[in-house]
């Protein structure tokens, strides 16, 4: 992951470059703004987030306002605005969730990962937030460990913790 000062002088590789073009071709003449999208996706998965000057060389490349790459990239909550870990856990915070437990879950992985919501521990591994509905309100808690999105369901600070483990045995 890029830091925030690395990200500034952001330059799109060819081979990125050749993907956002690929993706333009999938759409008729004139509108090349349908592939915003994927190509938000694209330079999330290369970077770890979406920074204004990336949000900017898009708008630039599919000839379009920034405004319109900010409106969407700041609308889903997919997309990560700041630098965030390796791994993100993803906590449903909805009422379901908190009744059978979410926030006891959220105070333990603060703890655990001695970091605040949004924040990222100082190796660069793991952050953590609240997200809305993860749609298991059958199976609460819940969460999500991006960037592959594994689900979890039926949450305990021991299983947690487990996760945790097994995800630092992949560093």
């Amino acid at each position: 992951m890029l830091s925030v000062t690395e990200h500034k002088e952001i330059e799109f590789s060819a081979n990125l470059i050749s993907k956002f073009e690929e993706i333009v071709t999938r759409y008729p003449e004139g509108k090349q703004k349908s592939g915003l999208l994927p190509i938000l996706h694209l330079v999330q998965a290369e970077y770890g987030w979406i920074s204004p000057e990336a949000m900017d060389k898009i708008a630039a490349f599919l000839q379009i306002q920034a405004i319109e790459v900010y409106e969407v990239a700041t609308f889903y909550t997919m997309f990560f605005l700041r630098p965030q870990g390796k791994f993100v856990l993803e906590v449903c915070r909805t009422g379901p969730c908190c009744l059978v437990g979410a926030e006891k879950i959220m105070h333990h992985i603060e703890k655990t990962l001695g970091v605040k919501e949004g924040e990222v521990t100082a190796d660069g591994n793991f952050s953590w937030r609240g997200v809305e509905c993860l749609a298991a309100c059958g199976m609460a808690p819940v969460l999500q460990i991006g960037p592959d999105y594994t689900f979890y369901e039926n949450l305990t600070e021991e299983s947690v913790d487990k996760l945790i483990e097994n995800l630092k045995n992949k560093i």
